[in-house]
């Protein structure tokens, strides 16, 4: 063990006392993170261990929300080449562990990602021995790879990505990023741009799949009954997805506005804000009636009569998870959470596959080729800050032609792209299991 490794080692054992404080506050909050606090150091319950997928597990990381759902998709498509499969699935997050409950099968695990000490990572492997690991997008921890390469376990970054920021940094710390990286036993990245700067911390890509978030398939239930509502509206409907904190602040500035702009007038649009995590439902509704907006909130909708427009109000709050397809349905278009701060944007893609076109605003670094393809696709719209975004959508859904044409390029660009789910359980079924899937 080189000498840095050695004091990331000690560092990591140190911190365990904070990383326990650190989950007691964030519970407060999020109860979630209280739950199986042992997992987090290697110590599993025996309900927990499940003996019979000993050895045949293939272990799935998927650190929070966003690679969850990419982590579905990607199970989906291993399942239906494999039916048989045993699932170990881990996550860092409680949203994440919340969308991954709903992803198991008899037989299957789901447990806490191990912290990235040399004794967890180790009791983490020793106690689930997978036949291999795929960590989704963008996941890389020193000690944990080292422990899979000890006990001879292949792991894979599945639909990765790197943006310039997180390449800086990992050459800032290329001592303890590259052996990590270059442990892996194979890489398969998002476009050519993350294979060019993966290629420049040294290590080799197996292959370009593209984003498997563009094999996803928008629950047709949830999309039937937001094109329902959308259709009840008395007004279009705008939606702002997947917003991050400040966002709807910067959001409600510019539509208080517009709203002054017609001499006091009630705003021309129905808007439907997204917030990206749900310990600020409660937070973003405040933020608005304290402007002297009304609210009216998703989950006070499940008395309204499935053909009836949702409560009357300024404004509708989606405070609920995994129904994205049905707001994307819900609305005419929308505006890109996380691009509107220094956050680099959520995903688009699922927006595109509901036909919901997007404005975005300048920070788009986490998905920057997706971004382009959109824009020049027709899918999605540029623009230089929330101001321009609410006046632009604002027009946007009261010019019809448009608006239809730009929905359609959504779909359109959504299907161009599929197939990067099946090119990528192809690849984790060869490493898992090289003389061929057991039947």
């Amino acid at each position: 063990m080189t000498l840095v490794r050695s004091l990331y080692a000690a560092l990591t054992w140190a911190a365990q006392p904070l990383l326990r404080r650190k989950l007691r506050r964030r519970a407060q909050q999020e109860p979630g993170y209280a739950e199986a606090i042992p997992e987090r150091f290697g110590h599993y319950q025996p309900a927990d261990l499940g003996a019979e997928g000993l050895g045949q597990w293939l272990w799935v990381h998927a650190v929070s929300l966003g690679e969850t759902r990419a982590a579905a998709i990607l199970l989906q498509a291993l399942r239906d080449q494999h039916p048989g499969l045993k699932l170990l699935l881990t996550h860092g997050t409680a949203t994440g562990r919340a969308e991954g409950k709903k992803l198991l099968r008899p037989g299957d695990i789901q447990v806490w990602q191990p912290w990235d000490s040399l004794g967890a990572t180790r009791r983490f492997v020793r106690q689930f021995q997978p036949v291999a690991g795929v960590l989704m997008e963008t996941e890389i921890w020193p000690n944990l790879l080292a422990a899979c390469r000890e006990a001879g376990v292949p792991v894979a970054l599945a639909n990765a990505r790197l943006n310039a920021k997180s390449l800086a940094g990992a050459q800032r710390w290329a001592a303890l990023s590259q052996p990590a990286y270059r442990s892996l036993a194979a890489i398969w990245a998002q476009t050519e741009d993350d294979a060019a700067r993966l290629r420049q911390l040294g290590v080799q890509v197996s292959g370009v799949f593209g984003n498997v978030k563009f094999d996803t398939v928008p629950d047709a239930q949830q999309l039937a009954q937001g094109h329902v509502w959308r259709a009840a509206s008395e007004r279009p409907v705008l939606l702002l997805a997947s917003s991050r904190e400040g966002e709807e602040a910067l959001w409600l500035a510019a539509a208080q506005r517009l709203r002054a702009e017609g001499q006091g007038a009630r705003i021309p649009v129905q808007w439907l804000i997204v917030p990206r995590h749900p310990q600020r439902f409660d937070e973003v509704q405040q933020l608005i009636e304290q402007a002297g907006l009304t609210v009216s909130r998703r989950s006070r909708w499940t008395g309204e009569a499935a053909t009836q427009s949702p409560a009357a109000a300024d404004v509708w709050l989606g405070d609920s998870m995994g129904e994205m397809p049905l707001y994307y349905a819900l609305a005419h278009a929308g505006l890109l959470g996380g691009s509107f701060e220094r956050l680099g944007g959520q995903n688009l893609i699922e927006a595109a596959a509901c036909g919901c076109p997007m404005l975005l605003g300048p920070h788009t670094f986490n998905f920057a080729e997706a971004a382009e393809q959109a824009c020049n696709a027709g899918a999605a719209l540029r623009v230089e800050d929330m101001a321009a975004a609410v006046q632009q959508a604002t027009a946007l859904v009261q010019n019809g032609t448009q608006l239809a044409a730009m929905q359609q390029q959504a779909l359109a660009f959504a299907s161009t792209h599929r197939g990067a789910a099946q090119a990528t359980a192809q690849a984790v079924l060869a490493l898992a299991w090289p003389q061929g899937v057991p039947g």
